[in-house]
């Protein structure tokens, strides 16, 4: 009867990440079987006792019972298979909990987000990660559960387990297409914000129309969930992690390919002090899955993120969910107070299904051979998709030089050391190249150090750098010329403190963005200039997601360059957070020049740069009226040049 929920799931995908030699670089956590006690934290004892009677019984019966549920199918072997799922599961909570691996994944079937308290729905027995939250929480007496569900299907099994409970914020992109899709329930849609205490700790971001793609994912997190994560601050992330939601999936019907699970999964190793656990659900392209799961763990072993494909713009439909879901949650969360939030009609779909109503369907055989077609073409497509995107990681991470003042010691003791560039050869660069930028000696002496590191980064013999420099804008000037002169197509330059910019001429090769105190005007030559003044304390977050971040990945960067300067208003816990989240570009290619050469920020950055998890960032203040209208505007002036900034705020589409 079910010709896709298949043992091949696990195989092929665990065969993948042995050909990528990732299995090699994981700690290995034995599974066993949940208990009962374990299964019934969740659970009826009714619907335990239901599950158990399946060992023995014959075909008939088994069908007999199936029947009883939506979309379930039992087997003699269901019952144990289904508790190794939930024992593993708990096992990998338990090993990041202890302290034992920084984060994991648990590659289990059956998958368990469908699962209700009383009832098996949806190939799911048992809710595994529902089972997780309340173990952690009664185990490690956790008060904040961040359950991030990008499966393909609405696991209304969490959602009716934690929607009364503000202890778990549930969030859930789905395909809904106003419930035409399975479930086809009325409370997948956006509207279904929890119940009493839970309400605003439920979020359903409906998806309306196939073919969302990595620019629609990005601009949920961008939008909706990091704002709310960092506001809910959660003690531990778990992934119901369906990739069903990916290309080629007969399930999900999504353009999404497998690289922007890396980006989600960055994205979420920045919160929980990097405590996360990924827990397998759908996914039933086999190609498709394989590669997005050896994405997502290549992530948690914190190589370098490839760089996302398509083109970075959310479609309408995607626009009209996210405005709604912020509209419908603007009472509970703090950073929406100021938002500019309304409700729209999603009239971009639903002519759509009026439309494919009256269409004639397809016989069953001719779908089924369409499909099979379409699954050979997707495949071909991602052997080659992934050849284009995968890259030779550096064998080193993070770089810096030997300094006259000896503060590289101090760094952590990963961070390689390089050899400053020899005088000479500054001399003969400069003269030639940017004798027009450099006007004193200190500067020319303080170039050997940053050139060296940059040229390894350009080079890809290390990932990323951080350099120390007496005057920081004069060398991001040459730093930026250097790299286009390398054939670098896009830089993106952000400074943060009080520094003079100054103009380049470089032809729309380079974006900048200025985080200041004091309002300037800054005229460059042909080139981007973007302003965000005194973006500090929690306005740090509206500016960064509702702003940075989106403009960032719609510009696509091949290098990123961060330049600190003196009288900064980002405290080093905000600076290091940044370094951390625009890592996701530039295949990781970052490059850290610091005129302030507090010891504890350099630390902090260089940490950032080797992917510690970031520092704890305290309770919650919501951002100021004026910063948000400041944001605002700059968002709506904007976002014609940069698609992803449309999720928020006016539309002009």
């Amino acid at each position: 009867v079910c010709d896709i929920e298949v043992p091949e799931r696990l195989s092929f995908s665990y065969e993948q990440l042995k050909r990528y030699h990732l299995v090699e670089r994981c700690v290995h956590v034995p599974a066993r079987e949940g208990s009962e006690e374990e299964i019934l934290l969740v659970h009826s004892s009714e619907h335990l006792e239901v599950a158990k009677s399946t060992q023995t019984m014959n075909e008939e019966e088994l069908k007999r019972v199936s029947g009883n549920y939506d979309a379930f199918f039992f087997h003699p072997n269901t019952y144990r298979c289904a508790r190794l799922a939930v024992g593993a599961t708990l096992q990998l909570v338990d090993a990041v909990m202890s302290g034992k691996v920084c984060n994991g994944m648990a590659l289990v079937r059956p998958p368990g987000h469908h699962s209700q308290r009383n009832a098996a729905n949806g190939f799911c027995l048992f809710n595994n990660v529902a089972i997780a939250a309340e173990y952690a929480k009664l185990k490690y007496g956790l008060q904040r559960i961040l359950i991030v569900d990008w499966d393909v299907h609405h696991g209304q099994g969490t959602q009716y387990i934690f929607e009364e409970d503000p202890s778990v914020l549930y969030f859930s992109w789905h395909r809904y297409e106003h419930q035409e899709f399975w479930p086809s329930l009325k409370e997948s849609d956006y509207d279904a914000v929890g119940l009493g205490k839970g309400k605003g700790f439920n979020i359903n971001l409906p998806w309306n129309k196939v073919g969302m793609g990595n620019s629609d994912y990005l601009a949920a997190f961008f939008h909706v969930l990091l704002p709310m994560a960092f506001e809910f601050d959660p003690e531990l992330v778990l992934v119901s992690s369906g990739y069903d939601s990916g290309i080629g999936d007969p399930e999900g019907q999504m353009s999404a390919t497998p690289e922007v699970f890396a980006h989600l999964t960055h994205f979420l190793m920045q919160l929980a002090n990097g405590k996360l656990c990924v827990i397998l659900e759908g996914g039933y392209h086999l190609k498709s899955l394989s590669e997005s799961v050896c994405m997502t763990v290549k992530t948690l072993l914190g190589d370098p993120v490839p760089e996302i494909t398509g083109e970075m713009a959310p479609c309408l439909s995607a626009v009209e969910s996210i405005q709604n879901v912020r509209a419908a949650h603007k009472p509970y969360w703090k950073w929406l107070m100021y938002e500019d939030t309304s409700f729209l009609q999603n009239l971009s779909t639903k002519s759509h299904l009026l439309k494919a109503a009256n269409t004639n369907p397809s016989t069953e055989q001719e779908s089924k051979m369409t499909n099979n077609d379409e699954a050979v073409k997707v495949e071909r497509f991602l052997e080659l998709h992934m050849k284009n995107i995968l890259f030779p990681v550096p064998p080193i991470k993070t770089a810096t030089t030997t300094d006259s003042k000896g503060s590289a010691h101090l760094l952590p003791v990963p961070v390689h050391l390089v050899k400053e560039m020899d005088k000479t050869e500054i001399k003969a660069l400069v003269s030639g190249f940017y004798a027009d930028l450099v006007k004193e000696d200190k500067t020319l002496l303080s170039l050997g150090s940053m050139l060296a590191i940059l040229d390894k980064i350009l080079k890809k013999e290390v990932c990323n750098g951080i350099a120390e420099s007496p005057t920081a804008a004069v060398s991001v000037a040459v730093a930026l010329r250097h790299s286009v002169r390398f054939g670098f197509q896009r830089v993106l330059c952000i400074f943060v403190g009080d520094m003079q910019i100054i103009p380049n001429t470089e032809d729309g090769k380079i974006l900048m963005i200025h985080i200041c105190e004091k309002e300037r005007f800054t005229f460059v030559l042909n080139n981007f200039l973007l302003l965000l003044k005194d973006a500090e304390g929690n306005d740090f977050f509206s500016a960064v997601l509702g702003f940075i971040l989106p403009v960032a990945y719609s510009y696509q960067p091949n290098l990123t360059v961060i330049a600190v300067g003196p009288n900064r208003s980002l405290g080093i816990s905000e600076i290091s957070l940044l370094f951390a989240l625009l890592q996701g570009l530039a295949e990781s290619r970052i490059f850290a020049v610091i005129e302030d050469t507090e010891i504890n920020l350099m630390q902090s950055v260089a940490k950032a740069l080797m992917g510690a998890s970031t520092p704890h960032f305290g309770v919650y203040v919501p951002p100021t009226q004026e910063k948000v209208n400041k944001i605002k505007i700059l968002r709506d002036q904007f976002q014609q040049e940069w698609k992803m900034l449309q999720c928020s705020g006016k539309l002009s589409i």
